[in-house]
């Protein structure tokens, strides 16, 4: 009898557990009913073989999440099938797994944007922002759909586990058998959760399943977020820390060949122009019409037609990405040359050393240096880097100090906070650099109500904010060329990252990394289109070509506008992957070895070449050792500056 009533507690947990899996199976429904467009399945067949992938990583997640609640399952306490007991293990089973079930909930919507499953970074971007409370409200008016699909899978889930019940008989703890099957519960249960654990493979497996796995059983790279889920994703970056060294076989001669990380530049004589760099939020590539010239797009329509006319007077680089996929990510990656993959670097604990920047440098050369950023003081966490770059000034909403302009979201609207900076920089003696993050071209997508069918709502909801930033470049350079300061001035104009995406082509799993790159000089000296591969790393080092600095300074990027020895790349993370463009190819690359080759015009990834490997592309994965080698050192070693 004691051993058969063992058998019944087993069955309820299994039986709790399966609700579980049951749960993160609607919500993997859920999650490709929001993101069908971008995900790249197209058939049920299809969409039920990942979800068979996705099992694996579903275990996973099931079993880390509730190891408590299984270990207080099958402890065999004389307590464990009073009712208080029982609403003590109801109480830990849903806090912790609606707590971690919530988690997917939240990608239906911000995976648009993100293009990866939200990880722990994801808390480097909000733990910055003063105002959490009211952007969760916010957020609830918005996607109020998904809070209610949420609840309503909560209050199923309770119910079903309401329906099995133990049958409360009391324990006689002596009986042998029972502590027998206990046990015998506790190794193989046991056993069953490693296993799980480690992806059900108890042979081969040296390790816990990691995020990458997922893209072993996809066709598309864009497939492996839908294998994967979130809860897992966000526990498997839990402590992680991505900064280490790399044991590649790679000579100080290959990383100097392939990357030179030491520029030095004397084509250009020294000059001291001031300078503006402006990074503006989540303008990808895909809305300007200059970029997109020889895109092949049908019936492309640009929404920026202020940009497209300066561009004709820039210099531009309509083949360039982004280094990074979030804010955070673009601010380092411009003004300093430092990328972020795994994690943002801006967060570990290696961002806190001397760091050699366009902020250092300028500094050592005796210019004013300000950031402007219109959001609360301290968002995103940029007011933070900005101290450890160095930065003379920070302008924020603070000193803005008219909270009227605010877009109640963000921060200031770009219009009013671009001309604060203008008549800011009026004050300030030549020679300045200046940076600004913009916020508007950015969800929750409003623009101010006084341009209310001003700009063409387009096709999706980002259109028609770009439209207003758009504006808000036109007024600032209609007022700047008005002072004596702007024929001296060198603009650069990128992003930090694309956001919605319309057209196919940029729905493409490197296109989703695309952004714009523009030097724009009045006296006309930089203009024209560049087709070869840039970066936003590649930023810093050409400004340093352009003044004429003549001493050596670190740098991963290139100068885009002289031969420095490097040839033309780009480099980034999606979750699992690292891209090396380079060349002819994309090498996609684990961390540890190439997964594969690809022409540099198949940017969806769909055809495989690395079984037929050339000596091109050996180079190309040498070249991403090379690169992920010296970062990877120099970061640790603290060998910034």
């Amino acid at each position: 009898m004691r051993l058969f009533f063992r058998k019944q507690e087993y069955g309820i947990l299994v039986y709790r557990l399966f609700l579980a899996y049951v749960f993160y199976f609607l919500a993997r429904i859920l999650f490709f009913f929001y993101n069908a467009s971008v995900l790249e399945v197209h058939s049920v067949t299809e969409f039920f073989k990942l979800s068979y992938y996705g099992l694996a990583f579903d275990t996973a997640a099931i079993l880390y999440v509730n190891l408590l609640f299984i270990l207080l399952s099958i402890v065999p306490l004389r307590i464990s099938t009073t009712s208080g007991y029982r609403k003590l293990l109801m109480i830990v089973y849903f806090v912790t797994n609606l707590v971690a079930y919530a988690l997917n909930f939240v990608d239906f919507i911000y995976y648009k944007y993100n293009f990866a499953r939200t990880t722990l970074s994801v808390l480097d971007v909000v733990k910055n922002e003063g105002n959490k409370i009211e952007m969760f409200f916010r957020f609830m008016i918005s996607y109020w759909h998904v809070y209610v699909l949420f609840i309503v899978a909560s209050i199923l889930w309770v119910y079903l586990y309401k329906r099995v019940k133990l049958p409360q008989i009391e324990q006689r703890l002596s009986n042998k058998a029972y502590y027998l099957s206990s046990i015998i519960g506790f190794v193989i249960i046991g056993t069953l959760i490693v296993g799980g654990i480690r992806g059900g493979d108890f042979k081969k497996s040296t390790r816990p399943i990691n995020l990458v796995d997922a893209s072993k059983h996809v066709e598309k790279l864009e497939q492996a977020d839908l294998v994967l889920n979130t809860t897992f994703a966000f526990i498997r970056t839990f402590g992680n820390n991505s900064f280490k060294k790399v044991d590649f076989d790679i000579s100080d001669e290959e990383v100097q060949f392939y990357i030179k990380p030491i520029k030095q530049y004397t084509t250009n004589p020294a000059t001291k122009p001031n300078i503006i760099v402006i990074i503006t939020e989540s303008m990808g590539r895909e809305y300007i019409g200059a970029f997109n010239e020889d895109s092949g797009i049908p019936n492309y329509e640009s929404y920026t037609p202020f940009l497209d006319s300066l561009a004709q007077h820039s210099l531009i680089f309509p083949n360039a990405f982004a280094n990074g996929a979030k804010s955070i990510h673009g601010m380092s990656s411009v003004l300093s040359g430092i990328p972020s993959f795994v994690d943002a670097f801006t967060s570990s604990s290696f961002s806190n050393q001397k760091i050699q920047s366009l902020v250092s440098i300028m500094n050592d050369l005796d210019y004013d240096t300000s950031f402007f950023h219109g959001a609360p003081n301290g968002s995103m966490g940029f007011l933070g880097f900005s101290n450890i770059l160095g930065f003379d000034h920070y302008y924020g909403m603070e000193e803005y100090g008219n909270d009227d302009d605010f877009d109640g979201s963000w921060g200031i609207w770009d219009e009013p906070f671009m001309q604060f900076m203008k008549m800011t920089l009026d004050k300030k003696t030549e020679p300045f650099f200046s940076s600004i993050f913009t916020v508007s071209s950015h969800e929750p997508f409003n623009i101010p109500e006084k341009y209310d069918g001003k700009f063409p709502k387009g096709y999706v909801d980002m259109h028609e904010p770009v439209g207003y930033t758009d504006y808000a470049f036109k007024t600032f350079f209609e007022a700047a060329k008005k002072e004596p300061w702007f024929d001296n001035t060198i603009f650069v104009i990128t992003a930090d990252h694309p956001n919605q995406v319309y057209y196919d082509q940029y729905n493409k799993v490197i296109n989703r990394r695309a952004v714009p790159i523009m030097f724009y000089k009045s006296d006309g000296s930089l203009v024209g289109s560049d087709a070869k591969l840039a970066q936003q790393i590649d930023i810093y080092p050409t400004l340093m070509d352009l003044i004429g600095y003549n001493k050596p300074f670190r740098s991963w990027g290139r100068s885009l506008v002289s031969d420095d020895g490097v040839e033309p790349f780009a480099i980034n993370h999606n979750v699992s992957q690292y891209h090396m463009l380079r060349g002819n190819y994309i090498c996609t690359f684990d961390g540890n070895r190439a997964t594969g080759f690809y022409d540099l015009n198949d940017k969806s990834l769909e055809h495989n070449l690395i079984a037929n490997k050339t000596l091109e592309m050996e180079k190309v994965e040498l070249a991403c050792k090379a690169f992920l080698k010296d970062y990877f050192e120099r970061i640790v070693d603290k060998k910034l500056n």
